[in-house]
């Protein structure tokens, strides 16, 4: 296997898991299922030993393709893509990592999916006192080469005790501090896929490194790390 692109035959099985999510047709083909994950865990892990050559990154976790439908319309007991995490290490350093593989619909994201109410007010504030920081890292003309523009779920209105007028509401009503990178099939399956996903990452850094100090300081700049 190149381990620094993904095979076609793993979009093949996805693209007929699609049409045939179901236990028994999924058993039937589960050796040939195992074999492709096996391969695919390869490229996420050789893209993680990449990654740690210009970042901390505390592990790498598969996400699994069973779904979990008990709150769900949607019944279909398998997903139809594989997907990955990479976190950074500890405290200090802030943001994580994402690759998700799916037939025309694959792409990799970087930042703040879930902030916990505690970050994502210490942001708000930092983005009401001074965003100028904030803004001149995300329109650099090499991160939006790159990124694009900042996306993520956001509020209709300002949030609770902040002003609705404020020149940057549009940042401080965000919920989530994400950029996404998409890729075509053919992207995926070429053979720097991986060169590409990982100084993508790289990319990310400016951002990261930003977050990562607004998220351990209070607002007068004084750390919060022992």
């Amino acid at each position: 296997m190149d381990i620094s692109s993904i095979q076609k035959e793993s979009f093949l099985f996805l693209k007929s898991l699609e049409v045939n999510n179901n236990r028994e047709w999924f058993n039937d083909h589960k050796d040939q299922y195992k074999a492709l994950e096996a391969d695919v865990k390869k490229f996420y892990q050789h893209l993680l030993e990449q990654m740690r050559l210009h970042d901390d990154i505390e592990r790498l976790k598969m996400f699994r393709i069973y779904r979990d439908v008990r709150f769900s319309k949607d019944k279909t007991p398998f997903k139809i893509h594989f997907a990955g995490s990479f976190s950074r290490a500890g405290n200090r350093l802030r943001g994580g990592y994402y690759l998700r593989l799916k037939p025309g619909e694959s792409f990799i994201a970087a930042g703040f999916w879930d902030p916990n109410k505690e970050d994502l007010l210490r942001i708000r504030k930092e983005l009401e006192m001074d965003a100028s920081d904030f803004r001149k890292v995300i329109q650099q003309p090499s991160f939006t080469k790159t990124w694009g523009n900042l996306q993520g779920d956001e509020l209709k209105t300002a949030p609770k005790g902040f002003e609705k007028d404020h020149p940057d509401i549009d940042l401080i009503r965000k919920k989530q501090f994400i950029f996404v990178k998409n890729f075509t099939d053919a992207e995926v399956f070429a053979k720097d896929f991986l060169q590409v996903a990982n100084v993508s990452f790289k990319m990310i850094r400016p951002y990261f490194d930003l977050m990562s100090d607004i998220l351990t300081t209070n607002l007068n700049g004084e750390s919060l790390l022992d």
